[in-house]
């Protein structure tokens, strides 16, 4: 992807490829996750999830990954700045089902990041390098970049729950 970026977003890659190596060496939960647990694959009736659908990118991974996943997309305003009170309502929920583990708060603004950081690239490459006959639908990288630079700015952490 490097061809396709200015040298702002060169730079913003080489760095957070470097905070992020040796990240998958941690030692969190893992689980089976979803992995694009975004708005748009979670389907509603009358107020109540009624399925779960795009399961493409579905792995074993870290848990608390996949929560991060979620949280990038649906707890966010428009300039990718979290929203605490969704963060709180969702990570308390989940807390109900699965609490984070210390390690997994000690964590957090990591796998936010990292989130981020797929998102973004994997937009990118869609735009610059799509694949023929997929039916993948090319998004705005620029979201996902700019969540990526808040996530860095900030030092994110879980609420307390």
């Amino acid at each position: 992807m490097r061809a396709h970026l200015d040298d702002g977003q060169n730079e913003l890659l080489a760095n957070e490829i470097k905070y992020q190596t040796g990240f998958g060496k941690v030692k969190l939960p893992k689980g089976a996750i979803h992995g694009d647990l975004f708005c748009d694959n979670v389907l509603f009736a009358d107020g109540r999830v009624t399925g779960i659908i795009d399961f493409g990118f579905a792995a074993t991974d870290f848990l608390a990954y996949d929560l991060a996943i979620t949280v990038n997309d649906w707890c966010v305003h428009e300039d990718g700045s979290l929203d605490p009170a969704k963060q709180a309502a969702l990570t308390q929920a989940y807390d109900v089902v699965r609490p984070l583990s210390a390690d997994e708060h000690a964590q957090w603004g990591s796998l936010l990041r990292a989130a981020a950081l797929r998102f973004w690239l994997s937009r990118l490459y869609d735009l610059h390098l799509p694949r023929p006959g997929e039916l993948t639908h090319a998004h705005d990288p620029i979201h996902f970049e700019r969540i990526l630079r808040e996530r860095i700015e900030s030092s994110t952490r879980p609420p307390d729950v």
